[in-house]
């Protein structure tokens, strides 16, 4: 579920289709050794109880993994990958904010990469090349691939299911926009010559 910052993003009648963020994998790569370093320094804690200067120390020094790891779990919780009906975006940052997107027309194409890993446990690389100056986008280890790159195909082809509805309403209208322009004929606003060439410009585009 998206956040609030990222609703506030959103244009008119944009939706969000999906939102994934990096695997657990990668976030639980980065805790790793301040989860071990946290738990050797508190049985030191323990162990070393009974004298409080050292005691006391212990405990200042399992606060600096601790805090680093809150930090690596902020930063994983709030880098998002979304896919709207209009663009994939990229949010990042805890207090300040980084946001990237790409527009759906200017995605050309979408690689995925999974390896043995990731196919078990369901992450992977999404690398979209688009048309923008940026060239490429890589997202790595995210979760649920197949479901982030079948949104992206999903959503472009609904925007050419709303071109090809927008072209067909245009179409429908040139009869009304025809008869409109021979009633400005017959009233004398527009002349016959132009009646006529503004009929066969709208008879070109049906």
């Amino acid at each position: 579920m998206a956040d609030t910052y990222v609703q506030n993003l959103m244009g008119q009648k944009e939706r969000i289709l999906l939102v994934t963020r990096q695997h657990w994998f990668a976030l639980f790569s980065r805790i790793f050794l301040e989860i071990v370093l946290i738990i050797i320094l508190v049985a030191a804690f323990v162990a070393a109880s009974t004298y409080y200067p050292v005691a006391i120390y212990g405990l200042i020094l399992v606060l600096v993994p601790l805090i680093g790891m809150v930090r690596d779990i902020l930063i994983w919780s709030n880098r998002q990958y979304i896919v709207t009906n209009r663009r994939v975006m990229q949010v990042a940052g805890v207090l300040s904010k980084d946001v990237v997107d790409s527009s759906l027309e200017k995605v050309n194409d979408i690689k995925m990469n999974q390896s043995f890993f990731g196919r078990l446990f369901d992450y992977g690389d999404i690398q979209i090349l688009t048309a923008s100056e940026s060239g490429i986008d890589l997202f790595e280890r995210i979760a649920n691939p197949i479901k982030f790159k079948t949104a992206i195909l999903n959503a472009k082809e609904e925007i050419g299911f709303d071109e090809d509805q927008i072209r067909t309403q245009q179409a429908d209208d040139i009869p009304s926009l025809i008869a409109r322009l021979d009633e400005l004929r017959k009233r004398g606003i527009i002349s016959e010559e132009e009646f006529r060439k503004k009929k066969a410009d709208l008879l070109a585009k049906m």
